[in-house]
Parts: C-alpha cells; sequence; structure tokens
C-alpha cells in the first residue's frame, strides 16, 4: 500500500519563491509508485492543500489532513520543502512532533538553532570547528560603526542573522559602508551577523543520513563575478558552480571531514547543505552556515551533486523519504 507525503511548500518569508522552485524539481521526482504525493501551500492567507485538478481546500490543522473526494488524507510523513520561515527555523518541525509526524528535516532544536546564523557559528567553534570572527547585533541595542570596526576587521558580511538565499546579506570594505548595510540587513531580520571576510575558494557540501550512515555528496566549488555567491548569483545565472570540485586529496579530504563533523556536532537530520571557505594559506576550511532545508530547485546545488554521485533524483527523494519514515 502506498504512503501518504505531504509534500509543504511556501512560507512566510521572501524565501517562499525558492520554495516553490524547488517543489516543482521534488515533485517531479518523486516515485509516485511509492508514494502518494499531496502540496501543501503554506502562505500568509492560510494553509492550502493545492489538487492537481480543482480548487485547493484548507488544511486541518488540528491534524494536519486534508480532504481529497469527500475522504480524509492522512499523512505517514512530511517532505518539508519550506526555506525559511516556518519550515526551517524550528516551528513547523515542533508542531509535527506535537502530531507525531514524521518529516524530512532536522528536529525543532537543531532547526531553531542553525537557522540563527551566530549560534551555529558559536556552537561549531566550541566543537573546534573553524569559523569567522564575527559579532552579534541586536537592534533593540544600537552599536556604533567605531564599536563594530574596533572588534572587526574590514573587509566584513553583513548578514540577517536568521534568514537564507542571500537576501539582505552586503560585503563591505569601507567603513563608510557599514552603516547601509546594516540598515539593510536589519530591514530583513531584527538580528544581524557582523563576520569578518576569509580570504579563499568557496565550497558547498550536501550531507544526508541514510540506512544508519551518514554520506556525504560530491563537493561543489562556487565562482562568482559577484563580490559574494549573493541571490543573483545563486538563481540568476550569475556564478559558475563545479560539480565535482578540482581539488587536491588533502583538500577533499579535510572538507569532507569538516563537513561530516559539523553534521554530526549539530545533531542534523535528512540532507543539509553546509558552506565553507578554503583558506590555502592556512590550509583549514572554514564553516560559513548550514542550511538545512537547502534548495532543490533546477538551479540548486543538492540535485547537482546527487547526479555526480551517480544516482537519480528520485532514488534520492525516496531514500530521504524512507529514512524519515523508520
Amino acid at each position: 500500500m502506498k504512503q501518504n507525503i505531504a509534500l509543504v511548500t511556501g512560507g512566510l518569508s521572501g524565501e517562499a519563491q525558492i520554495s516553490y522552485k524547488s517543489a516543482i524539481t521534488v515533485s517531479n521526482h518523486t516515485d509516485r509508485e511509492k508514494f502518494n504525493l499531496y502540496k501543501i501551500d503554506i502562505n500568509p492567507a492560510g494553509w492550502w492543500y493545492l489538487p492537481e485538478t480543482g480548487e485547493r481546500s484548507a488544511v486541518d490543522r488540528s491534524d494536519f489532513s486534508i480532504m481529497e473526494a469527500g475522504v480524509k488524507v492522512n499523512f505517514d510523513a512530511i517532505l518539508l520543502c519550506i526555506h525559511g520561515t516556518p519550515g526551517e527555523d524550528g516551528k513547523l518541525q515542533g508542531y509535527f512532533d506535537m502530531l507525531g509526524l514524521p518529516y524530512t528535516s532536522c528536529d525543532a532544536a537543531t532547526s531553531a538553532l542553525t537557522f540563527n546564523k551566530r549560534y551555529t557559528v558559536a556552537v561549531a567553534a566550541f566543537a573546534g570547528i573553524h569559523v569567522a570572527k564575527s559579532l552579534h547585533l541586536f537592534k533593540h541595542t544600537p552599536i556604533s560603526v567605531d564599536s563594530i570596526l574596533a572588534q572587526l576587521q574590514l573587509p566584513v558580511f553583513v548578514k540577517p542573522n536568521n534568514g537564507g538565499s542571500s537576501i539582505g546579506i552586503s560585503r563591505v570594505d569601507q567603513s563608510t559602508e557599514l552603516a547601509l548595510s546594516v540598515e539593510k540587513a536589519f530591514q530583513e531580520d531584527d538580528q544581524v551577523l557582523v563576520e569578518e571576510f576569509i580570504s579563499g575558494r568557496e565550497f558547498t557540501i550536501g550531507v544526508f543520513k541514510s540506512k544508519g550512515s551518514t554520506t556525504v555528496l560530491p563537493i561543489t566549488e562556487i565562482k562568482t563575478g559577484n563580490a559574494f555567491f549573493d541571490f543573483e548569483a545563486k538563481y540568476q545565472g550569475k556564478s559558475e558552480e563545479i560539480t565535482p570540485a578540482q581539488i587536491s586529496p588533502k583538500m577533499q579530504e579535510q572538507l569532507t571531514a569538516a563537513a561530516k563533523r559539523v553534521y554530526e556536532v549539530l545533531n542534523c537530520r535528512g540532507v543539509v547543505r553546509i558552506d565553507f571557505i578554503y583558506n590555502e594559506t592556512q590550509a583549514q576550511p572554514y564553516m560559513l552556515e548550514v542550511n538545512t532545508v537547502p534548495g532543490q530547485s533546477a538551479a540548486s546545488v543538492i540535485p547537482q551533486q546527487v547526479r555526480a554521485m551517480g544516482w537519480s533524483l528520485t532514488d534520492f527523494y525516496t531514500d530521504i523519504i524512507e529514512e524519515a519514515l523508520k
């Protein structure tokens, strides 16, 4: 008997547009011989079941069920495709935990932690993982540019502390640019991370758990003519993504070990993407951030890495769903 899977997409942030693109890829490559797939759209107007034909209908939030042709449908597992809140920050995970529904992402605690960039790097650093020096700013506690520059050296990156898809991020090379960049980041979040620039090559690595073991996907190197791997570079073709990365055996070993270590230290589940800068002078990888619901769109890295590993996307998503169902 086929199991009922809810493909949950949308979200309440600016990342919703990427979530919808991810859901298309996942839907097109979910094995319909094994699973009944139902698309659920969570957006500011409500929680909706979107049938392939016919009108949308509201989800019953008391048990996360839907009605299909007059019959109540309950789900065996949730396939999460929401980037940003409430699908990547632990809110939905806590809700599904309360209902006893398994899902294909990190648990509520890990999701909440990794959504906060500052707390993520703090925990990683405590575990001996190399991270950039950074400063955590709060909107309710203003801090002067001089005070920031007294603690950090330019250039720096200014980022909304909670969020992804490079929305609201700036690279700052001149002190005169810093105040506007902080203001821009505060428009996206009431917490901001200011992080020292690390010179080196940029890599991103997918990691997932399958059949009880942790698997590191082929490494991707990111090259972009932009100041950094911003939204335009990620989703509008303004970057070159080389998968698998052309790197030395030593770099391969170090980056693979670091990605696996981060995944285990943060108690991750499902597929996670971890971003690194490899500083060649120090011969060390530095962790930048962790994405617990990484993009799955046609422009996203994870599908590239899965294919480079020799898997089909259908086999990969089947594995992810079956791991959640255990």
